[in-house]
């Protein structure tokens, strides 16, 4: 039997069993979730099949670990700085649930028949035994979050006693009917996830010390046995300890497992992860070609972010980072493109300019950066990529050089002493683009030495990123104008600049 039938046969098997006898008599079998959890783990592990899709980078570090957590049956709190997919693993923990369970139809807290915990569900059994109906609950169904903020309460997490419920069912607030279950009680059977979780309150964090461990619920001097079946992930960064809270000690110990997460060690994985985020975006604008060293140069930001020392290391730096700005590199290049009358375009350098927005509404600066600018630091960011990734493909530049050494870049720089300047403007048409670029011989003749392999679509970008290394290696003078760059010699930028 293939997958589709086995869902088309476990359809026409939910549909047929409605009632508690007719669960009784198909054989099914109640599992904690965590059980459930584990033993399909189990089985995904045996048939080698990928348990986290989509998750590029942590094969050998964060999921093993994970995966070790959910085989203990551990509640787990994944600690990182932020960017680095921890609600998105919480999430795709729903994969490894059934994928329909069975629970008592009515209920608040989605009770199991043969382990109901609720007084409405203890009673329904009493009251009609094998007759009492039955619903299906969906994996997708299963999963419960919640951002921890400082004004979460125990009633919005746990529950609270209900005046109305009271008044309506004619109860004194002694009867534990009144109380109007939370977020926590309503996920029983499900995964639950707290983001952000040193954000809330100690008192509320200690209420959540007797649900981890006993199942107790105290709710407005109630004191209810409450065995809530849950599987509790928490997500934490390590800057909050600090910052603004932390993670009371009794909690932590009740944590089985706490997992570090990381942001991706290479350049490859986090090409991997932008191209998978913007793929939405690619589709939607396959008209703009990328060259690859554009997309080097774009996650080699992110890199150089992390190192910046105007930057605060602790706030970290996200993957929404390069994700942003490769949207937004797409757009500049799409509008110069609406702008001309082009159908086509290739992203250039120059374009980098344009996702300046998105890296500074990313990164958190320091006194020194804020003194800076954040635009300036993220020019700094982009200067510093090209820089990085100038020496992949090209010689060193160095500031001195002994006389018996040839310098590959002098018939360039000779070109510019001998010309006024060179500007490339924002508006150029891609072949007024290349018209200008070609103008210039000596970038050819490193071409031709250097990367000969180099596609006719990316030979454009690598003239203009030598003339961009060069300007930040100090071998050439670079000069923002409003509508594009003006490049000269490093004595005639001087000059200019007395000017």
């Amino acid at each position: 039997m293939n997958k589709t039938e086995e869902k088309e046969f476990d359809k026409m098997q939910r549909e047929k069993i409605t009632t508690f006898g007719q669960l009784k008599a198909a054989g099914y079998n109640y599992r904690t979730i965590k059980e459930e959890l584990r033993s399909n783990l189990i089985q995904k592990l045996a048939k080698k099949e990928t348990t986290f899709r989509g998750i590029h980078g942590y094969e050998y570090s964060v999921i093993p670990e994970l995966e070790r957590a959910i085989l203990s049956k551990h509640n787990i709190n994944l600690l990182g700085l932020r960017g680095q997919a921890k609600t998105r693993l919480a999430r795709q923990m729903v994969n490894l649930l059934d994928e329909y369970i069975p629970y008592i139809e009515g209920s608040e807290i989605n009770d199991d028949p043969f382990h109901p915990i609720s007084r409405f569900a203890k009673e329904l059994l009493r009251e009609k035994g094998d007759n009492t109906p039955i619903a299906w609950l969906h994996r997708e169904e299963r999963f419960a979050e919640k951002l921890a903020t400082p004004d979460v309460t125990v009633a919005d997490l746990i529950g609270d006693v209900d005046p109305i419920k009271a008044a309506n069912l004619k109860l004194t607030y002694a009867d534990d009917r009144v109380i109007h279950f939370g977020m926590i009680p309503r996920a029983n059977r499900s995964i639950f996830v707290i983001n952000e979780l040193p954000d809330l309150q100690a008192r509320i964090q200690v209420a959540l010390f007797n649900i981890l461990q006993e199942g107790d619920v105290q709710i407005r001097g109630f004191k209810l046995r409450l065995p809530l079946d849950i599987q509790f992930v928490f997500t934490a960064n390590p800057e909050d300890y600090t910052n603004r809270g932390s993670i009371v000690t009794p909690l932590k110990d009740r944590i089985g497992s706490q997992i570090l997460t990381h942001y991706p060690d290479t350049l490859e994985i986090a090409r991997t992860i932008t191209e998978q985020e913007t793929m939405a975006a690619s589709e939607q604008k396959q008209h703009v070609y990328v060259p690859d060293l554009a997309k080097d140069i774009l996650e080699q930001i992110s890199f150089e972010a992390r190192e910046s020392e105007f930057i605060d290391a602790k706030s970290g730096v996200s993957a929404r980072l390069s994700i942003t700005a490769f949207e937004n590199l797409l757009s500049t290049a799409e509008r110069r493109a609406l702008q001309n009358g082009e159908t086509e375009t290739t992203v250039r350098l120059g374009d980098f300019m344009g996702i300046i927005p998105a890296i500074t509404g990313k990164v958190e600066l320091v006194y020194e950066g804020e003194q800076e600018g954040a635009a300036e630091v993220a020019e700094m960011l982009i200067a510093g990529a090209i820089k990085s990734q100038f020496t992949d493909y090209f010689p060193k530049i160095e500031k001195l050089k002994k006389d018996s050494d040839e310098d590959p870049y002098e018939p360039l720089i000779a070109w510019f002493f001998e010309e006024s300047g060179f500007e490339l403007l924002d508006t150029l048409t891609d072949q007024e683009y290349h018209e200008k670029l070609n103008q210039i011989e000596p970038l050819e003749q490193l071409i031709q030495k250097y990367v000969p392999d180099v596609s006719t679509e990316d030979k454009d970008f690598f003239k203009e990123f030598i003339l961009w290394a060069l300007s930040e290696f100090k071998k050439l003078s670079r000069h923002h104008m409003g509508d594009g760059l003006h490049f000269k010699d490093v004595y005639g930028g001087y000059i200019s600049g007395l000017q």
